[in-house]
């Protein structure tokens, strides 16, 4: 299947993003501003544009974290560093880490800041929140740091939509979860302990999961399950396309094909495990 334009953006934007989560001076960011942990850095960087936000704030917003183990982060980072503190960090290193990876960054971002942007101001931010804190940095005077940030724009954008689907699908956020590694989108262990559910809560929405019909008997994805996991995609698709909308569509293919290398570049490095929990494929496309 030939994936959707709003799809593409996404596959060719998000290894840009990610780097922030695993290349190597990004994963020592936490620590790097006095907090304890790659997971205290983590909930730290993800959630400094909203604030100085407290567990719950956070994990609605997240939507697929265990309550708890956000609430072992925030709002206790908050008193080693500020959220400016920690959106400064986060576009240094982020930063720094493009131009290693992807040699012809100050290029690309000469050609796609302006049209990226152009999407960003467009978007509506009402029931948004990570997209609409996010967009509020995107102006940012060096060109990689604001290439960053804008790519970070369009994944939260759609990170936002999914969870709104989520939610309009019925399901929680381990109910997501399982359904996403049932579907072999994710590793099933690694994504619940990564994501921080027990054992018990786990198996309680596998339990679940089967009730719905959505697995069978045996835990394995039923054919309602394979397609209420497609029809969440085509919604978050649908959803996310909204970002599309200001560009004609000359201009928006001829974004994703300037994206594309990069992407690729990021994808080829050994900075991205495969599979990874947020279920981006080694091919860009």
């Amino acid at each position: 299947m030939t994936p959707s334009r709003s799809r593409t953006l996404w596959l060719y934007t998000e290894p840009l993003h990610a780097v922030v989560y695993f290349e190597e001076r990004c994963r020592g960011l936490g620590r790097a501003v006095g907090l304890k942990g790659f997971w205290m850095g983590y909930f730290a960087a993800r959630t400094a544009p909203m604030g100085r936000v407290g567990p719950g704030v956070a994990a609605a917003a997240l939507g697929v974290f265990a309550p708890g183990m956000v609430a072992r982060a925030l709002p206790s980072a908050w008193e080693y560093v500020s959220p400016d503190r920690v959106i400064e960090e986060r576009a240094r290193v982020t930063a720094a880490a493009l131009r290693q990876l992807v040699p012809s960054v100050e290029d690309l971002a000469a050609k796609v800041n302006d049209p990226l942007m152009a999407m960003v101001e467009d978007a509506p931010s009402l029931a948004r929140p990570l997209f609409a804190a996010n967009r509020d940095l995107a102006h940012r005077s060096d060109p990689v740091e604001r290439l960053w940030q804008l790519v970070t724009c369009v994944r939260e954008f759609r990170g936002d939509a999914h969870v709104a689907v989520l939610a309009d699908h019925g399901l929680d956020a381990r109910e997501s979860l399982v359904l996403a590694a049932a579907t072999d989108r994710v590793d099933t262990a690694g994504i619940r302990q990564d994501r921080g559910w027990t054992d018990e809560e786990w198996t309680a929405s596998v339990d679940r999961m089967r009730h719905l019909g959505l697995l069978d008997t045996s835990d394995r994805v039923t054919e309602h399950g394979v397609s209420k996991r497609e029809l969440i995609e085509e919604d978050t698709d649908r959803l996310a396309a909204r970002l599309l909308r200001p560009l004609p569509r000359g201009e928006a293919d001829a974004l994703l094909t300037a994206l594309a290398p990069a992407a690729r570049r990021i994808l080829d490095s050994d900075v991205l495990p495969f599979p990874n929990p947020i279920g981006l494929p080694r091919v860009a496309g």
